[in-house]
């Protein structure tokens, strides 16, 4: 029986050789349950999250996967590595991968771009045929019909917390550029049939769980089929989650209905309170004078919402970042969370960036999201770093998070809810006083 090993790696703490690791994992990623449920029937599949597991590098395998997500992209390479070194056959994938394959291209024996659902399966009976696999398999899906369901059962190996993913969609319609969701959808969205959504939703109720995070890029892209799948999600009483734009609390109906469906926290891209940052990025369709109105309506519908802030946009200045802080306070943000404005290779802010002369140097090492790597419009290098410290040090003080979480004026309409955030803020503060992006849970 061939076997194949799928591994998801961690990171390194900033400027340190220590991983990034955890006893529990608490919102668990998809790709490789997903994976595991393309191989054949008669391939043994084992997944490895590094999180919390530890890597043997003589398991009994023939072929090793890798994944990464951002800056733990290094850590990848440096398994493939030893993988190799052992005479294992290694093939890399994700979103990292798939934006700069000519960057671990020499570290592993073939790369997956972009969607594997074709091109995984194709990987493995090549093997089988001929011990051998080709250099890139790039065989993107055109919808997402027929997905199977995920071995979640690999998932019930590990310590992991309350909630399960399921998918909804990929991609998403904006094309910020800045994101990596816009290099490798370039503008498509696509979504699940909601009778296949349901039946993993149903699969997951079946295993014992009350809790789901619906995993989207941006799910209030196609308002008709959140509204269709919220109305199906509804009866089942369950407790969900999911990501996307701000955008939503213009649809009154369609807030209310996502509310009455169990969903209790939203992450929300604002990325800026600079509306000239943000045009600069290409994301003018969200208007900052807005944005405070907008986060009312969410948390007045009873959604907690968690926040991603980019610093250092063209826009930002001293005083914005202090404001920054202010508005996080002010607006009671349960989770916020915040990121250095970093031009990842790949992006076409990153080709933008190099083309003005303004990237500091190309040691993608450092790309971590919590130092500055180009030239800002209106800071030193070493002043954004400052700022951006500075404003994680005042929103994640102990009283800060008390009164983010547990003394929040909302509390009381989802108690369970708010002691969960508390938890994430804390395992956040940690990662924080690391130096590193809070983007492990």
């Amino acid at each position: 029986m061939p076997k194949v090993l799928l591994i998801q790696t961690t990171q390194y703490s900033f400027g340190t050789r220590t991983l990034c690791k955890q006893k529990k994992i608490y919102l668990p990623g998809l790709a490789l349950p997903l994976l595991a449920a393309y191989a054949p029937s008669h391939w043994s599949v084992k997944i490895l999250i590094e999180v919390v597991d530890e890597i043997n590098y003589d398991e009994d395998c023939d072929l090793v996967g890798i994944g990464a997500m951002g800056h733990a992209i290094f850590r990848a390479v440096e398994i493939a590595d030893e993988f190799r070194k052992r005479g294992k056959k290694v093939f890399m994938g994700g979103y990292m991968v798939s934006m700069t394959p000519w960057f671990v291209r020499d570290h592993c024996d073939s790369i997956i771009i972009g969607d594997a659902e074709l091109s995984y399966p194709e990987l493995l009976s090549d093997f089988e045929a001929s011990g051998s696999i080709k250099t890139i398999y790039d065989r993107q899906l055109d919808n997402l019909e027929g997905l199977l369901l995920p071995r979640y059962e690999l998932l019930l190996e590990k310590p992991i917390g309350y909630m399960l993913p399921v998918q909804a969609g990929r991609g998403c319609p904006h094309s910020c550029s800045f994101c990596s969701v816009a290099c490798l959808y370039k503008g498509r969205y696509l979504v699940r049939p909601p009778e296949e959504v349901m039946r993993d939703i149903r699969h997951i109720r079946s295993l014992g769980f009350r809790r789901f995070y619906l995993i989207d890029d941006n799910i209030v892209s196609n308002p008709e089929y959140l509204m269709q799948l919220a109305s199906q999600i509804r009866p089942l009483k369950m407790i969900w989650a999911s990501q996307c734009s701000i955008q939503i609390a213009r649809n009154d109906r369609l807030l209310r209905e996502v509310r009455r469906s169990g969903c209790r926290i939203l992450s929300l891209g604002i990325e800026s309170l600079s509306q000239v940052g943000l045009d600069k990025l290409g994301k003018s369709w969200v208007r900052v004078n807005e944005t405070e109105t907008l986060l009312r309506k969410i948390q007045a519908a009873g959604i907690l919402p968690a926040t991603e802030m980019l610093v250092g946009t063209d826009g930002d200045t001293a005083e914005s970042i202090r404001q920054t802080a202010v508005f996080i306070r002010k607006n009671h943000i349960p989770v916020p969370k915040f990121y250095v404005l970093t031009p990842l290779p790949g992006t076409a802010f990153y080709t933008r960036i190099k083309s003005e002369g303004r990237l500091l140097h190309e040691d993608y090492s450092k790309y971590t999201s919590s130092n500055c790597v180009h030239k800002p419009a209106n800071f030193t290098p070493e002043g954004l770093d400052e700022a951006y410290r500075d404003l994680y040090r005042k929103t994640y003080t102990i009283g800060s998070i008390l009164r983010r979480t547990i003394l929040n004026p909302h509390f009381f309409r989802a108690p369970s809810v708010y002691l969960f955030t508390l938890y994430a803020n804390m395992v956040y503060r940690k990662y924080i006083r690391n130096g590193d992006a809070p983007n492990i849970l």
